[in-house]
C-alpha cells in the first residue's frame, strides 16, 4: 500500500510547516496501519502553470504525476489563505487537469481505484469549502473519497497561533485525522479500478 501526500505549504523548506505537522499525524497512522508514504513540498518545486502532465523544459509536474500514479492513497495537505485553499493547491489540482484525458489499457481513467484524502489548516474558517472543492476535482478525474477521510484544524476568524504554535484545538484535529487515515487505508485495501464499469467513450 502506497500514500502520497501533497504538502501545499506556502513556505519553502527548511521553514516550519502546521500543515505539515497535522499531515504527519495523518501519516503516522497510514504507516501504522502498513502503507509505505511519501511527503512531497510541492513549493520546493518548480510547478509551471498548465493543464499537461509536461509543460516543458524545467518542469517538476512529471514527477509528481509518476507518484501520483503509483499511489494509492493521495492527500493533499492546504493551509488556508483567504478562505480558500492556497495557490500551491490550486496549481496542483489544475496540473491533474491532464488525467482527464489518461485512460489504463482497459479504457478507464488513470484516478480510478485511487482514494483520496484532505488536510487543512488555518487560523480562519474555509475548511469545510476546502473539503468540498478538492474532493469535487479529485472525484472529477476519477478519484474515490471515502467517508471522514479529512481533518482540519483552524481557531476562528482573524490572527492567531498556528498549529505548531499552541496545544489548542489539537484532540480534535489529531483524532480525527487518524480517523481518516483508517478510513483511507480501509477503503484503499478494498477498491481496484475494476470496481468500476469501463466508462462510455
Amino acid at each position: 500500500m502506497r500514500a502520497l501526500v501533497l504538502n501545499c505549504t506556502l513556505k519553502p523548506s527548511p521553514q516550519t510547516s502546521s500543515t505539515e505537522a497535522l499531515a504527519r499525524v495523518v501519516i503516522a497512522e497510514l504507516e501504522k496501519g502498513g502503507a509505505e508514504v511519501e511527503l512531497v513540498r510541492l513549493v520546493d518545486l518548480n510547478l509551471k502553470p498548465g493543464v499537461r502532465t509536461d509543460e516543458g523544459e524545467g518542469d517538476d509536474w512529471p514527477s509528481v504525476h509518476a507518484k501520483i500514479m503509483a499511489a494509492d492513497i493521495v492527500v493533499f495537505a492546504t493551509p488556508t489563505w483567504v478562505g480558500q485553499m492556497s495557490s500551491v493547491c490550486m496549481r496542483a489540482l489544475e496540473r491533474m487537469d491532464a488525467l482527464f484525458g489518461e485512460t489504463d489499457d482497459s479504457g478507464r481513467p488513470v484516478a480510478f481505484g485511487k482514494v483520496g484524502g484532505i488536510v487543512i489548516t488555518g487560523n480562519e474558517d474555509g475548511a469545510h469549502h476546502i473539503v468540498a472543492t478538492v474532493s469535487q476535482a479529485l472525484i472529477d478525474m476519477g478519484f474515490t473519497m471515502p467517508a471522514q477521510s479529512w481533518t482540519y484544524w483552524h481557531l476562528g476568524p482573524g490572527a492567531g497561533p498556528d498549529y505548531v504554535e499552541t496545544d489548542q484545538g489539537h484532540d480534535y484535529s489529531d483524532r480525527v485525522g487518524r480517523n481518516a487515515a483508517r478510513n483511507l487505508l480501509a477503503l484503499a485495501r478494498v477498491l481496484r479500478p475494476d470496481t468500476y464499469p469501463v466508462p462510455e467513450s
